[in-house]
């Protein structure tokens, strides 16, 4: 019976290092970076199973003090908040590193408060600029943009109201630029948290409700007219 016991444990402890070894990534050491900002805290979680590139691109910025004193300079309530590229005086950083393979197929879609690679045209464009979604933009996934998509590698896990505050401010327009907020918003900070953030679990869903059954109308209901709605032209993310 000790035999079979310690044969019993051995297969775990080998079976535990083949998924190690797998490359699989838990949820559990995906890392979190906390963005402080002059209007409040973002801490994003790093999806670095589906996004290992972006992943290690973005904390080698991290890691450099890269986005110290970056702003948000490109603001669109009803889209998206972008930032990572310049300062408070619309000077541009200048990349520490080469650009990245685009990440856009990995199966993450820019839902509400994701965090996103921003990239020029190329698909493999990716640098330093990133972007949070504001609001369901499945029309950056791949393949849609232009047969490309947009890559998200991480969320926001807390502070999103302050994402909801820098994305409703007054934004004007200069030469080169577009929607700039009148007001900086500076990234004071950038850093990888030792001590990780555990979000609250999801609420749970409300009961369903069983609809009351239908009354057979006495007369044809007649169809209201149908109007196509206009479609809006696509808003890209570009650097």
């Amino acid at each position: 019976m000790q035999k079979l016991t310690w044969i019993a444990f051995a297969a775990g402890i080998v079976s535990g290092s083949l998924l190690m070894g797998s490359g699989i990534a838990l949820a559990a050491d995906n890392p979190q970076v906390s963005i402080k900002t002059t209007l409040g805290e973002i801490v994003v979680e790093l999806d670095q199973e589906k996004a290992p590139i972006s992943t290690a691109n973005f904390l080698a910025y991290v890691k450099s003090g890269f986005y110290k004193d970056t702003i948000f300079h490109r603001v669109i309530n009803g889209f998206m908040v972008q930032g990572g590229g310049y300062t408070a005086d619309m000077k541009p950083k200048m990349p520490l590193r080469p650009t990245i393979k685009s990440e856009a197929k990995n199966g993450l879609s820019n839902l509400a408060y994701t965090i996103s690679m921003a990239r020029h045209d190329s698909p493999d464009s990716g640098q330093s600029q990133w972007f949070i979604n504001v609001v369901d933009n499945i029309g950056l996934d791949y393949p849609n943009a232009k047969g490309h998509g947009y890559a998200v590698f991480g969320k926001v896990i807390q502070g999103k109201e302050t994402v909801d505050k820098i994305k409703v401010l007054l934004v004007d327009d200069k030469p080169g630029f577009q929607n700039i907020p009148v007001i900086p918003v500076v990234v004071k900070s950038a850093t990888i948290l030792k001590t990780r953030i555990v979000p609250p679990a999801p609420p749970a869903p409300p009961p369903v409700e069983q609809p009351a059954p239908a009354v057979e109308p006495t007369q044809p209901a007649q169809a209201a007219p149908i109007q196509e709605a206009t479609p809006a032209p696509a808003q890209e993310p570009v650097k």
